[in-house]
Protein backbone atom coordinates (compact mmCIF):
# COMPACT_ATOMS: atom_id res chain seq x y z
CA UNK A 1 0.00 0.00 0.00
CA UNK A 2 2.82 2.37 0.86
CA UNK A 3 4.42 1.80 -2.56
CA UNK A 4 1.08 2.45 -4.27
CA UNK A 5 0.67 5.75 -2.38
CA UNK A 6 4.21 6.87 -3.34
CA UNK A 7 3.59 6.01 -6.97
CA UNK A 8 0.30 7.91 -7.01
CA UNK A 9 2.04 10.95 -5.49
CA UNK A 10 4.75 10.89 -8.17
CA UNK A 11 2.10 10.69 -10.90
CA UNK A 12 0.17 13.57 -9.34
CA UNK A 13 3.30 15.75 -9.18
CA UNK A 14 4.15 14.93 -12.79
CA UNK A 15 0.65 15.85 -13.95
CA UNK A 16 0.85 19.12 -11.98
CA UNK A 17 4.24 19.99 -13.58
CA UNK A 18 3.05 19.16 -17.09
CA UNK A 19 -0.14 21.10 -16.64
CA UNK A 20 1.93 24.12 -15.62
CA UNK A 21 3.96 24.13 -18.89
CA UNK A 22 2.75 26.46 -21.68
CA UNK A 23 2.02 23.66 -24.17
CA UNK A 24 -0.52 22.11 -21.80
CA UNK A 25 -1.73 25.29 -20.11
CA UNK A 26 -2.69 27.08 -23.35
CA UNK A 27 -5.17 26.25 -26.10
CA UNK A 28 -3.49 24.84 -29.19
CA UNK A 29 -3.40 27.10 -32.25
CA UNK A 30 -6.19 26.07 -34.68
CA UNK A 31 -4.84 23.45 -37.02
CA UNK A 32 -1.97 22.50 -34.70
CA UNK A 33 -1.45 20.20 -31.75
CA UNK A 34 0.32 22.93 -29.79
CA UNK A 35 0.10 26.70 -29.33
CA UNK A 36 2.40 28.12 -32.05
CA UNK A 37 4.21 31.38 -31.16
CA UNK A 38 2.61 34.32 -32.96
CA UNK A 39 6.04 35.62 -34.03
CA UNK A 40 6.51 32.71 -36.43
CA UNK A 41 3.05 32.97 -37.99
CA UNK A 42 1.97 35.07 -40.99
CA UNK A 43 -1.55 36.47 -40.78
CA UNK A 44 -3.87 36.15 -43.76
CA UNK A 45 -3.82 39.93 -44.19
CA UNK A 46 -0.88 42.25 -43.53
CA UNK A 47 -0.81 46.02 -44.01
CA UNK A 48 2.57 47.35 -45.22
CA UNK A 49 4.07 50.43 -46.84
CA UNK A 50 3.65 48.75 -50.24
CA UNK A 51 -0.02 48.01 -49.60
CA UNK A 52 -2.11 45.10 -48.32
CA UNK A 53 -0.49 41.66 -48.56
CA UNK A 54 -2.84 38.67 -48.53
CA UNK A 55 -2.07 35.03 -47.72
CA UNK A 56 -3.79 31.69 -47.28
CA UNK A 57 -2.05 29.72 -44.55
CA UNK A 58 1.22 31.56 -45.15
CA UNK A 59 1.09 31.26 -48.92
CA UNK A 60 0.87 34.62 -50.72
CA UNK A 61 -2.01 35.21 -53.12
CA UNK A 62 -1.10 35.69 -56.78
CA UNK A 63 -1.57 39.48 -56.67
CA UNK A 64 0.58 39.65 -53.56
CA UNK A 65 3.28 37.55 -55.24
CA UNK A 66 3.43 40.01 -58.16
CA UNK A 67 3.53 42.95 -55.78
CA UNK A 68 6.37 41.40 -53.75
CA UNK A 69 8.52 40.55 -56.77
CA UNK A 70 8.05 44.05 -58.14
CA UNK A 71 9.05 45.44 -54.76
CA UNK A 72 12.11 43.19 -54.63
CA UNK A 73 13.24 44.45 -58.03
CA UNK A 74 12.66 48.01 -56.85
CA UNK A 75 14.71 47.45 -53.68
CA UNK A 76 17.52 45.86 -55.65
CA UNK A 77 17.34 48.66 -58.23
CA UNK A 78 17.76 51.31 -55.53
CA UNK A 79 20.66 49.42 -53.94
CA UNK A 80 22.26 48.90 -57.35
CA UNK A 81 22.20 52.66 -57.88
CA UNK A 82 23.71 53.45 -54.48
CA UNK A 83 26.34 50.70 -54.71
CA UNK A 84 27.07 51.23 -58.41
CA UNK A 85 27.90 54.94 -58.18
CA UNK A 86 31.69 54.37 -57.83
CA UNK A 87 31.75 52.34 -61.07
CA UNK A 88 29.53 54.68 -63.10
CA UNK A 89 31.39 57.73 -61.84
CA UNK A 90 34.65 56.41 -63.24
CA UNK A 91 32.79 55.42 -66.40
CA UNK A 92 31.39 58.95 -66.71
CA UNK A 93 34.92 60.32 -66.49
CA UNK A 94 36.11 57.89 -69.15
CA UNK A 95 33.25 58.81 -71.49
CA UNK A 96 34.00 62.49 -70.98
CA UNK A 97 37.60 61.93 -72.03
CA UNK A 98 36.43 60.09 -75.14
CA UNK A 99 34.30 63.09 -76.07
CA UNK A 100 37.52 65.12 -76.12
CA UNK A 101 39.24 62.54 -78.32
CA UNK A 102 41.37 61.28 -75.43
CA UNK A 103 41.06 57.58 -76.27
CA UNK A 104 44.45 56.06 -75.46
CA UNK A 105 46.75 55.99 -72.45
CA UNK A 106 49.35 58.27 -74.05
CA UNK A 107 46.66 60.94 -74.52
CA UNK A 108 46.17 63.25 -71.54
CA UNK A 109 43.70 65.96 -70.62
CA UNK A 110 45.58 68.83 -69.01
CA UNK A 111 43.79 71.75 -67.39
CA UNK A 112 46.34 74.23 -68.64
CA UNK A 113 44.13 77.17 -67.67
CA UNK A 114 42.82 75.42 -64.55
CA UNK A 115 39.47 73.72 -63.99
CA UNK A 116 36.94 76.46 -64.55
CA UNK A 117 33.17 76.07 -64.32
CA UNK A 118 32.61 75.15 -67.99
CA UNK A 119 32.90 71.35 -67.71
CA UNK A 120 30.73 69.11 -65.56
CA UNK A 121 33.28 67.54 -63.22
CA UNK A 122 32.42 66.43 -59.68
CA UNK A 123 33.77 68.98 -57.18
CA UNK A 124 36.85 69.81 -59.24
CA UNK A 125 39.19 72.35 -57.69
CA UNK A 126 40.18 75.66 -59.30
CA UNK A 127 43.55 75.66 -57.60
CA UNK A 128 45.79 73.02 -59.14
CA UNK A 129 46.63 71.95 -62.68
CA UNK A 130 45.06 68.56 -63.34
CA UNK A 131 46.58 66.02 -65.72
CA UNK A 132 44.11 63.23 -66.38
CA UNK A 133 44.36 60.03 -68.42
CA UNK A 134 42.83 56.56 -68.66
CA UNK A 135 44.73 53.29 -68.82
CA UNK A 136 43.50 50.28 -70.81
CA UNK A 137 45.42 47.37 -69.31
CA UNK A 138 43.45 44.79 -71.30
CA UNK A 139 44.67 46.35 -74.57
CA UNK A 140 48.11 47.58 -73.48
CA UNK A 141 49.13 45.06 -70.82
CA UNK A 142 51.53 46.24 -68.08
CA UNK A 143 51.71 50.01 -68.43
CA UNK A 144 54.41 52.45 -67.36
CA UNK A 145 53.70 55.89 -65.95
CA UNK A 146 56.66 58.24 -65.66
CA UNK A 147 55.89 61.25 -63.53
CA UNK A 148 58.14 64.28 -63.25
CA UNK A 149 59.76 65.62 -60.10
CA UNK A 150 57.82 68.18 -58.06
CA UNK A 151 54.49 66.68 -59.06
CA UNK A 152 51.77 67.38 -56.54
CA UNK A 153 49.46 64.66 -55.18
CA UNK A 154 48.58 62.04 -57.78
CA UNK A 155 46.63 58.80 -57.72
CA UNK A 156 45.58 55.81 -59.79
CA UNK A 157 42.08 54.46 -59.07
CA UNK A 158 40.55 51.32 -60.53
CA UNK A 159 37.22 51.03 -62.36
CA UNK A 160 35.28 50.87 -59.06
CA UNK A 161 37.07 53.96 -57.76
CA UNK A 162 39.24 51.93 -55.42
CA UNK A 163 42.71 53.08 -54.48
CA UNK A 164 45.53 51.47 -56.47
CA UNK A 165 48.59 53.67 -55.81
CA UNK A 166 49.61 57.23 -54.95
CA UNK A 167 52.16 59.28 -56.85
CA UNK A 168 54.01 62.52 -56.32
CA UNK A 169 54.40 63.99 -52.84
CA UNK A 170 52.25 61.39 -50.99
CA UNK A 171 53.45 58.51 -53.18
CA UNK A 172 56.52 56.29 -52.95
CA UNK A 173 58.54 58.68 -55.14
CA UNK A 174 57.96 61.38 -52.45
CA UNK A 175 57.85 64.17 -55.03
CA UNK A 176 61.17 63.24 -56.65
CA UNK A 177 59.51 61.73 -59.72
CA UNK A 178 59.81 58.15 -60.85
CA UNK A 179 58.52 55.25 -62.87
CA UNK A 180 55.38 53.34 -61.97
CA UNK A 181 54.30 50.05 -63.48
CA UNK A 182 50.62 49.13 -63.40
CA UNK A 183 49.98 45.41 -63.90
CA UNK A 184 46.65 44.17 -65.28
CA UNK A 185 44.32 41.77 -63.45
CA UNK A 186 45.30 38.21 -64.24
CA UNK A 187 48.97 39.14 -64.67
CA UNK A 188 51.21 36.09 -64.54
CA UNK A 189 54.88 36.80 -63.98
CA UNK A 190 57.66 37.40 -61.53
CA UNK A 191 56.68 40.92 -60.48
CA UNK A 192 54.82 41.52 -57.24
CA UNK A 193 52.37 44.40 -57.17
CA UNK A 194 50.45 44.87 -53.92
CA UNK A 195 47.97 47.73 -53.67
CA UNK A 196 50.01 50.80 -52.76
CA UNK A 197 53.01 49.57 -54.73
CA UNK A 198 56.32 47.81 -54.23
CA UNK A 199 59.70 48.87 -55.55
CA UNK A 200 61.28 46.49 -58.08
CA UNK A 201 64.27 46.64 -60.38
CA UNK A 202 63.56 46.06 -64.08
CA UNK A 203 66.38 46.30 -66.61
CA UNK A 204 68.49 48.22 -64.14
CA UNK A 205 65.79 50.80 -63.31
CA UNK A 206 63.54 51.13 -60.28
CA UNK A 207 59.78 50.91 -60.77
CA UNK A 208 57.01 51.14 -58.24
CA UNK A 209 54.88 48.15 -59.17
CA UNK A 210 51.21 47.61 -58.40
CA UNK A 211 48.57 45.22 -59.74
CA UNK A 212 45.14 46.67 -60.44
CA UNK A 213 41.89 44.70 -60.01
CA UNK A 214 40.49 46.22 -63.25
CA UNK A 215 41.46 46.84 -66.86
CA UNK A 216 40.39 50.48 -66.90
CA UNK A 217 42.22 52.77 -64.46
CA UNK A 218 42.11 56.52 -63.98
CA UNK A 219 45.35 58.45 -63.61
CA UNK A 220 44.89 61.88 -62.04
CA UNK A 221 47.84 64.14 -61.20
CA UNK A 222 47.97 67.64 -59.75
CA UNK A 223 50.51 70.38 -60.29
CA UNK A 224 50.82 73.44 -58.04
CA UNK A 225 50.54 77.03 -59.18
CA UNK A 226 53.70 79.12 -59.31
CA UNK A 227 53.16 82.82 -58.67
CA UNK A 228 49.45 82.09 -58.92
CA UNK A 229 49.79 80.81 -62.49
CA UNK A 230 49.39 77.33 -64.05
CA UNK A 231 52.17 77.72 -66.64
CA UNK A 232 54.99 75.97 -64.76
CA UNK A 233 52.84 72.96 -63.81
CA UNK A 234 51.51 72.68 -67.36
CA UNK A 235 55.05 72.68 -68.73
CA UNK A 236 56.09 70.11 -66.12
CA UNK A 237 53.44 67.68 -67.33
CA UNK A 238 53.98 68.29 -71.05
CA UNK A 239 57.73 67.85 -70.73
CA UNK A 240 57.95 65.14 -68.08
CA UNK A 241 54.80 62.97 -68.04
CA UNK A 242 54.96 59.76 -70.08
CA UNK A 243 52.53 56.85 -70.29
CA UNK A 244 53.21 53.78 -72.43
CA UNK A 245 52.96 49.97 -72.50
CA UNK A 246 56.00 48.30 -70.95
CA UNK A 247 56.29 46.30 -74.16
CA UNK A 248 56.94 49.59 -76.01
CA UNK A 249 59.46 50.98 -73.53
CA UNK A 250 62.17 51.21 -76.18
CA UNK A 251 59.88 53.11 -78.57
CA UNK A 252 57.01 54.70 -76.61
CA UNK A 253 54.26 56.60 -78.44
CA UNK A 254 54.52 60.37 -78.50
CA UNK A 255 52.47 61.98 -75.74
CA UNK A 256 49.43 64.01 -76.77
CA UNK A 257 47.92 66.68 -74.53
CA UNK A 258 44.40 68.10 -74.87
CA UNK A 259 43.19 71.12 -72.94
CA UNK A 260 40.24 70.53 -70.63
CA UNK A 261 39.89 74.21 -69.71
CA UNK A 262 37.33 76.72 -70.95
CA UNK A 263 35.20 74.17 -72.78
CA UNK A 264 32.06 72.27 -71.91
CA UNK A 265 32.31 68.50 -71.50
CA UNK A 266 30.52 66.12 -69.18
CA UNK A 267 32.09 63.56 -66.84
CA UNK A 268 29.09 63.01 -64.51
CA UNK A 269 27.22 59.69 -64.51
CA UNK A 270 23.51 59.46 -65.35
CA UNK A 271 20.86 59.85 -62.66
CA UNK A 272 18.10 58.22 -64.71
CA UNK A 273 17.56 54.80 -66.29
CA UNK A 274 20.71 55.27 -68.39
CA UNK A 275 22.67 54.75 -65.15
CA UNK A 276 22.04 50.99 -65.39
CA UNK A 277 23.31 50.92 -68.97
CA UNK A 278 26.51 52.71 -67.92
CA UNK A 279 26.99 50.19 -65.11
CA UNK A 280 26.29 47.28 -67.44
CA UNK A 281 29.05 48.44 -69.78
CA UNK A 282 31.53 48.36 -66.89
CA UNK A 283 30.43 44.87 -65.78
CA UNK A 284 30.69 43.47 -69.30
CA UNK A 285 34.18 44.95 -69.84
CA UNK A 286 35.91 44.06 -66.58
CA UNK A 287 37.00 40.59 -65.40
CA UNK A 288 34.85 38.51 -63.05
CA UNK A 289 37.44 38.98 -60.30
CA UNK A 290 36.91 42.74 -60.46
CA UNK A 291 34.04 42.64 -57.92
CA UNK A 292 33.18 40.32 -55.04
CA UNK A 293 30.28 37.86 -55.57
CA UNK A 294 27.96 39.74 -53.21
CA UNK A 295 28.16 42.98 -55.18
CA UNK A 296 28.12 41.21 -58.51
CA UNK A 297 25.04 39.28 -57.35
CA UNK A 298 23.27 42.53 -56.45
CA UNK A 299 23.83 43.91 -59.94
CA UNK A 300 22.81 40.60 -61.54
CA UNK A 301 19.53 40.69 -59.60
CA UNK A 302 18.42 43.62 -61.76
CA UNK A 303 19.69 42.01 -64.96
CA UNK A 304 23.28 43.32 -65.10
CA UNK A 305 25.08 40.01 -65.55
CA UNK A 306 28.48 39.55 -67.18
CA UNK A 307 28.20 37.70 -70.46
CA UNK A 308 24.45 38.31 -70.79
CA UNK A 309 22.53 41.16 -72.41
CA UNK A 310 20.90 43.72 -70.16
CA UNK A 311 17.41 43.71 -71.61
CA UNK A 312 14.62 44.24 -69.07
CA UNK A 313 11.06 44.00 -70.29
CA UNK A 314 8.68 46.97 -70.18
CA UNK A 315 7.44 46.18 -66.66
CA UNK A 316 10.96 45.75 -65.30
CA UNK A 317 12.20 48.91 -67.02
CA UNK A 318 9.35 50.91 -65.47
CA UNK A 319 10.25 49.61 -62.01
CA UNK A 320 13.95 50.32 -62.50
CA UNK A 321 13.19 53.81 -63.77
CA UNK A 322 11.37 54.48 -60.52
CA UNK A 323 14.13 52.78 -58.51
CA UNK A 324 16.85 54.98 -59.95
CA UNK A 325 14.74 58.05 -59.13
CA UNK A 326 14.45 56.89 -55.50
CA UNK A 327 18.14 55.97 -55.40
CA UNK A 328 19.15 59.36 -56.76
CA UNK A 329 16.90 61.12 -54.24
CA UNK A 330 18.36 58.99 -51.44
CA UNK A 331 21.92 59.88 -52.42
CA UNK A 332 20.98 63.56 -52.42
CA UNK A 333 19.47 63.26 -48.93
CA UNK A 334 22.67 61.60 -47.70
CA UNK A 335 24.87 64.34 -49.21
CA UNK A 336 22.84 67.46 -48.47
CA UNK A 337 21.19 66.45 -45.18
CA UNK A 338 23.61 63.87 -43.75
CA UNK A 339 22.56 62.04 -40.58
CA UNK A 340 25.64 59.86 -40.33
CA UNK A 341 27.56 59.60 -37.10
CA UNK A 342 30.97 61.21 -37.47
CA UNK A 343 30.07 63.54 -40.35
CA UNK A 344 30.50 66.73 -38.27
CA UNK A 345 34.01 68.14 -38.00
CA UNK A 346 33.28 70.20 -34.90
CA UNK A 347 30.56 70.28 -32.22
CA UNK A 348 27.81 72.79 -32.97
CA UNK A 349 29.06 73.26 -36.53
CA UNK A 350 27.65 72.59 -39.97
CA UNK A 351 31.06 71.73 -41.46
CA UNK A 352 31.35 68.05 -42.33
CA UNK A 353 33.79 65.53 -43.74
CA UNK A 354 33.31 63.57 -46.93
CA UNK A 355 35.55 60.79 -45.53
CA UNK A 356 33.43 59.67 -42.59
CA UNK A 357 35.30 57.37 -40.25
CA UNK A 358 38.73 58.46 -41.46
CA UNK A 359 39.06 55.46 -43.78
CA UNK A 360 39.40 55.61 -47.56
CA UNK A 361 37.67 52.22 -47.74
CA UNK A 362 34.83 53.45 -45.51
CA UNK A 363 35.32 50.63 -43.02
CA UNK A 364 33.52 51.38 -39.77
CA UNK A 365 35.30 50.84 -36.46
CA UNK A 366 38.31 49.17 -38.10
CA UNK A 367 36.00 46.82 -39.95
CA UNK A 368 33.97 45.72 -36.91
CA UNK A 369 31.00 47.59 -38.35
CA UNK A 370 31.67 46.45 -41.90
CA UNK A 371 31.60 48.98 -44.71
CA UNK A 372 29.72 52.19 -44.05
CA UNK A 373 27.66 52.13 -47.24
CA UNK A 374 26.01 55.51 -46.72
CA UNK A 375 29.39 57.13 -46.05
CA UNK A 376 30.65 55.72 -49.35
CA UNK A 377 27.61 57.13 -51.12
CA UNK A 378 28.10 60.52 -49.47
CA UNK A 379 31.59 60.72 -50.96
CA UNK A 380 31.18 59.29 -54.44
CA UNK A 381 27.93 61.05 -55.28
CA UNK A 382 29.73 64.38 -55.04
CA UNK A 383 33.45 63.75 -55.40
CA UNK A 384 36.21 61.92 -57.22
CA UNK A 385 39.67 60.54 -56.38
CA UNK A 386 40.05 57.94 -53.64
CA UNK A 387 43.32 57.90 -51.78
CA UNK A 388 44.60 57.50 -48.20
CA UNK A 389 46.37 60.84 -48.72
CA UNK A 390 42.99 62.58 -48.47
CA UNK A 391 42.16 60.84 -45.19
CA UNK A 392 45.26 60.02 -43.20
CA UNK A 393 47.03 62.48 -40.97
CA UNK A 394 49.92 63.53 -43.21
CA UNK A 395 51.19 66.78 -41.72
CA UNK A 396 52.48 69.07 -44.47
CA UNK A 397 51.55 66.58 -47.22
CA UNK A 398 48.46 65.55 -49.12
CA UNK A 399 45.23 67.45 -48.65
CA UNK A 400 42.25 67.79 -46.34
CA UNK A 401 38.68 68.79 -47.10
CA UNK A 402 35.52 69.99 -45.40
CA UNK A 403 32.15 70.69 -46.96
CA UNK A 404 28.97 72.40 -45.83
CA UNK A 405 25.45 72.56 -47.25
CA UNK A 406 23.63 74.98 -44.94
CA UNK A 407 24.09 78.26 -43.12
CA UNK A 408 24.59 78.44 -39.36
CA UNK A 409 20.82 78.11 -38.83
CA UNK A 410 20.56 74.89 -40.84
CA UNK A 411 18.95 76.47 -43.92
CA UNK A 412 20.14 75.60 -47.42
CA UNK A 413 22.44 78.20 -48.98
CA UNK A 414 20.34 80.35 -51.33
CA UNK A 415 21.86 81.97 -54.41
CA UNK A 416 19.59 84.97 -54.08
CA UNK A 417 20.75 85.81 -50.55
CA UNK A 418 23.98 87.22 -49.11
CA UNK A 419 26.34 85.46 -46.71
CA UNK A 420 29.74 85.93 -45.09
CA UNK A 421 32.33 83.34 -44.09
CA UNK A 422 35.22 84.18 -41.78
CA UNK A 423 38.48 82.33 -42.36
CA UNK A 424 40.52 82.86 -39.18
CA UNK A 425 44.16 83.91 -39.35
CA UNK A 426 47.01 81.41 -39.59
CA UNK A 427 45.22 78.87 -41.76
CA UNK A 428 47.07 75.57 -41.19
CA UNK A 429 47.97 74.93 -44.84
CA UNK A 430 51.61 74.76 -45.94
CA UNK A 431 50.81 75.01 -49.65
CA UNK A 432 47.51 76.90 -49.92
CA UNK A 433 43.87 77.02 -48.87
CA UNK A 434 40.80 77.66 -50.99
CA UNK A 435 37.02 77.83 -50.95
CA UNK A 436 35.18 76.68 -54.08
CA UNK A 437 31.40 76.68 -54.49
CA UNK A 438 29.38 74.07 -56.37
CA UNK A 439 26.02 73.57 -58.00
CA UNK A 440 23.94 71.02 -56.02
CA UNK A 441 22.36 69.75 -59.23
CA UNK A 442 25.61 68.80 -60.99
CA UNK A 443 27.98 68.78 -57.97
CA UNK A 444 30.26 70.66 -60.37
CA UNK A 445 31.48 74.24 -60.12
CA UNK A 446 28.68 76.80 -60.03
CA UNK A 447 28.39 78.51 -63.41
CA UNK A 448 28.29 82.31 -63.06
CA UNK A 449 29.97 85.27 -64.75
CA UNK A 450 33.05 84.33 -62.70
CA UNK A 451 34.86 81.51 -64.52
CA UNK A 452 36.35 80.42 -61.19
CA UNK A 453 33.68 80.39 -58.43
CA UNK A 454 36.34 80.34 -55.73
CA UNK A 455 38.97 82.11 -53.71
CA UNK A 456 42.55 80.94 -53.21
CA UNK A 457 44.98 82.58 -50.82
CA UNK A 458 47.89 82.16 -53.26
CA UNK A 459 46.11 83.07 -56.50
CA UNK A 460 43.71 85.81 -55.41
CA UNK A 461 44.50 89.21 -53.96
CA UNK A 462 42.42 88.74 -50.83
CA UNK A 463 41.95 91.61 -48.40
CA UNK A 464 42.73 90.63 -44.82
CA UNK A 465 41.14 91.96 -41.67
CA UNK A 466 43.26 93.66 -39.00
CA UNK A 467 43.62 90.38 -37.09
CA UNK A 468 44.86 88.51 -40.17
CA UNK A 469 41.58 86.74 -40.80
CA UNK A 470 39.79 86.88 -44.16
CA UNK A 471 36.07 87.50 -44.61
CA UNK A 472 34.60 86.04 -47.78
CA UNK A 473 31.35 87.37 -49.22
CA UNK A 474 28.76 85.37 -51.18
CA UNK A 475 25.78 86.71 -53.11
CA UNK A 476 24.51 87.82 -56.52
CA UNK A 477 26.25 91.22 -56.24
CA UNK A 478 29.51 92.19 -54.49
CA UNK A 479 29.33 94.36 -51.38
CA UNK A 480 30.82 97.79 -52.02
CA UNK A 481 34.58 97.69 -51.60
CA UNK A 482 34.65 93.90 -51.06
CA UNK A 483 35.01 92.78 -54.67
CA UNK A 484 38.32 90.98 -54.09
CA UNK A 485 36.75 88.73 -51.44
CA UNK A 486 33.44 88.11 -53.25
CA UNK A 487 32.20 84.86 -54.84
CA UNK A 488 29.15 85.23 -57.05
CA UNK A 489 25.97 83.19 -56.62
CA UNK A 490 22.86 82.87 -58.79
CA UNK A 491 19.33 83.84 -57.70
CA UNK A 492 16.85 80.95 -57.71
CA UNK A 493 19.72 78.46 -57.51
CA UNK A 494 21.35 76.70 -54.62
CA UNK A 495 25.05 76.27 -53.98
CA UNK A 496 27.42 74.73 -51.47
CA UNK A 497 31.15 75.10 -50.76
CA UNK A 498 34.22 72.98 -50.11
CA UNK A 499 37.15 74.18 -48.05
CA UNK A 500 40.50 72.74 -49.12
CA UNK A 501 43.82 72.72 -47.32
CA UNK A 502 46.86 71.49 -49.24
CA UNK A 503 49.75 70.54 -47.02
CA UNK A 504 47.55 70.55 -43.88
CA UNK A 505 49.30 71.31 -40.60
CA UNK A 506 48.77 70.14 -37.03
CA UNK A 507 46.15 72.75 -35.99
CA UNK A 508 43.82 71.30 -38.63
CA UNK A 509 44.12 67.80 -37.25
CA UNK A 510 43.87 68.73 -33.55
CA UNK A 511 41.02 71.14 -34.38
CA UNK A 512 42.58 74.09 -32.59
CA UNK A 513 41.91 76.02 -35.80
CA UNK A 514 38.45 75.94 -37.37
CA UNK A 515 36.63 77.95 -40.05
CA UNK A 516 33.64 80.12 -39.27
CA UNK A 517 30.06 79.32 -40.19
CA UNK A 518 28.05 80.81 -43.04
CA UNK A 519 26.33 83.91 -41.67
CA UNK A 520 23.26 85.25 -43.50
CA UNK A 521 23.45 89.00 -44.18
CA UNK A 522 20.18 90.94 -43.87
Amino acid sequence: MRMIRITLCIIAVAITVLAATPSFAQTPTPGYNYPIPAKVMTPDRVETRIGTLEFFDGRPHEETVEKLYDNLLHIRGVETFLSGIPATSIEGLRLGHLDLGVDASHKVVVFDKLADSAPLFLTANTDTVYASAFLNLEKDGPTVIEIPANCGPGTVNDAYFRFVIDMGVPGPDAGKGGKYLILPPGYQGDLEGPIGGKAAEIDGQTYFVVKSPSYVNWLILRGFLVDGKPDAATAMFKQGLKVYPLANASNPPKMEFTSGSQRFWNTVHANNYEFYEELNHVIQREPVSFLDPELRGLFASVGIHKGKPFDPNARQKKILTDAVAVGNATARAIVFQPRLEGVQYYPDSKWGTAFIGGDYQWLADNGKGGRNLDARTLFFYQATVNTPAMVLKMVGKGSQYAYITTDKDGDYLDGGKKYTLRIPANVPAKDFWSVVIYDPQTRSELQTSQPFPSKNNKRDNLVENEDGSVTLYFGPEPPAGKEHNWIQTVPNKGWYPLLRLYGPLEPWFDKTWRPGEFEPVN
